[in-house]
């Protein structure tokens, strides 16, 4: 099996060439199914008033301003994405929906958050994980942002199971989307195409959830989504021992300013 190539520069432009068309493809490839999986991310991973909020891989912004929507505007939320043509979606989307300033929009690799240690009491990430180069680190980079006693949700594309819903999605996944997508974005790096070549080669269930216990992450759960289409993964980050200072001497660097 030929590895699909995840090099940041490759994924960036990718997403570049299709940002316009992005939001109206995922909802209507997933029959509107996404909002439903966003949706119960928030309440799975629920925010509260004064919570710190960072969705990585934000793209057009659509989890970090779910998580505004549910925080009634009384939480801190930042949304990091390195792929500026979707950054500039997400803040168009962000004044539309009221939110303006509510959600500040931040151009940043996941692999080297440009944030300090231990800041925010939730870290996600949805269908971004799998598009970093090295998940592992991408993993790392969240645990460390993570506030100790706070959670990291990942919501992803994963493969179903359950026979003979296996097979007819496995079809269409495999061989109806990538066509639609592609004729409908028309792309030059083949995004759609993309999509379930990396699905595929994506750990999912324990694999996965061994990776976030490894990245310094406990209680870690998950749980398929309209039969294993979606899974949803969280882990808390525990507190720091005593004597140990909350901060790892390894520091991220200072913060980014808005753009």
């Amino acid at each position: 099996m030929t590895t699909v190539d995840k090099s940041a520069p490759r994924v960036r432009k990718m997403f570049g060439e299709i940002a316009g068309r992005y939001d109206f493809l995922n909802h209507l490839l997933s029959l509107n199914v996404d909002r439903y999986w966003r949706w119960r991310t928030v309440r799975s991973v629920p925010p509260k008033s004064g919570m710190k909020i960072l969705d990585v891989c934000t793209g057009t912004g659509d989890l970090a301003l779910a998580y505004h929507r549910a925080a009634g505007g009384q939480a801190e939320i930042v949304g990091a994405d390195f792929c500026h043509e979707m950054l500039v979606l997400g803040r168009q989307k962000s004044v539309k929906s009221g939110a303006n300033g509510a959600v500040n929009f931040v151009e940043a690799d996941a692999m080297k958050i440009p944030l300090e240690d231990d800041q925010f009491d939730i870290v996600s990430v949805a269908f971004g994980l799998r598009n970093v180069a090295e998940t592992d680190v991408g993993l790392a980079e969240m645990v460390r942002v993570c506030a100790p006693g706070g959670q990291v949700a990942v919501l992803e594309f994963s493969s179903p199971e359950w026979q003979p819903f296996k097979a007819v999605y496995g079809w269409y996944f495999r061989n109806v989307l990538p066509r639609i997508g592609q004729l409908l974005a028309r792309n030059a790096q083949s995004a759609y195409n993309y999509l379930p070549e990396s699905v595929g080669q994506f750990p999912q269930g324990e694999q996965l959830a061994k990776r976030m216990r490894t990245a310094g992450l406990s209680e870690v759960w998950y749980r398929g989504l309209t039969l294993g289409v979606a899974t949803l993964y969280v882990g808390k980050k525990g507190e720091p021992h005593v004597g140990k200072k909350a901060n790892r001497d390894r520091k991220g660097p200072e913060r980014i300013k808005k753009k």
